[in-house]
């Protein structure tokens, strides 16, 4: 039996297939010494090595593990920042088979839900246009906001990069006459589609600025609202089976998450935040210290 090249890497955890499909495209991967291209498919028996390093095919068949993750605004969704910023993967537990890959971006001042699995198939269909995992976001907008301006926007805008549109949108329009002051309204959008900041993109060809942005839902999985920034917890059997139900994955079998795992009481919240900002304080520090600035003292 044979399968793809690009799932075949994705599925030993180096990351999602699309990006399997760029690193086959760009000459990074070859099979029994020939260079790779797009279409090529292997079975067990084939050398398969990426950047020169031979690649050892896991014969243990890893667990589909899922993190939720809620993101401050700030973190970077890449893996290292040469500038030192803060990443979404500084916390992330450490992984024995694969490693994280990010369902989706969200960009530096996004905040709210943002998933990694350790699986890259299911990584790549919930992030392919194809599969139409909605996404929905809770949206601060600044600026006047009419019923025609909604319809506008569920009925569709051309953007630089081809149409778009909002699924859904809940929220009041601009009452007439409102004050500055009040111009400031939080509305819920929904839509199928993971296009670069199409989220603001969308309100800003209205003349409306988005001054919040945070992404609440991906496909059945809504953001825990007691989570706290910059903190994890591994989603159960029953919500990783959800997301792989809604693309049409087979169940999971196994988890490594018990019940009480995922139940967030005030013990293991108050653990959290202490880690989160004992993080920020070493963060704050190895800057100094790059910086040549000495740490605060307390």
């Amino acid at each position: 039996m044979t399968e793809k090249l690009q799932k075949v890497l994705a599925n030993q955890g180096l990351g999602s297939r699309r990006e399997m499909e760029r690193w086959i495209e760009e000459g990074r991967v070859s099979v029994d010494g020939t260079k790779a291209t797009l279409g090529d498919r292997v079975d067990h028996t084939a050398q398969i090595r990426v950047d020169g390093h031979l690649l050892s095919r896991q014969t243990e068949q890893p667990i589909c593990r899922v993190l939720m993750y809620n993101k401050p605004e700030g973190e970077l969704c890449s893996r290292h920042d040469p500038e030192g910023r803060d990443t979404v993967f500084d916390r992330l537990p450490a992984i024995r088979l694969g490693r994280w890959i990010t369902v989706g971006r969200l960009d530096m001042n996004t905040s709210g839900l943002l998933l990694f699995t350790n699986d890259g198939e299911l990584a790549n269909r919930l992030m392919h246009p194809k599969c139409e995992v909605e996404r929905e976001y809770a949206v601060r907008v600044f600026g006047e906001v009419t019923g025609k301006t909604l319809h506008t926007l569920q009925k569709g805008v051309e953007l630089e990069d081809g149409e778009a549109k909002f699924l859904t949108i809940s929220g009041a329009p601009t009452p007439q006459h409102a004050e500055d002051e009040s111009m400031n309204r939080w509305y819920n959008v929904t839509l199928k589609e993971g296009r670069n900041r199409e989220v603001r993109r969308l309100w800003e060809s209205q003349g409306v600025q988005v001054s919040r942005l945070i992404r609440v839902k991906y496909g059945p999985i809504e953001l825990q609202k007691r989570l706290p920034q910059g903190a994890w917890v591994e989603l159960g059997l029953e919500d990783v089976n959800a997301l792989r139900s809604h693309v049409q994955l087979p169940d999971e079998t196994q988890t490594m998450v018990n019940v009480r795992q995922g139940k967030l009481d005030h013990a293991r919240l108050s653990r959290m935040r202490r880690s989160v900002k004992k993080h920020k304080v070493r963060k704050q520090q190895g800057l100094n210290k790059r910086a040549g600035r000495p740490g605060k003292r307390k």
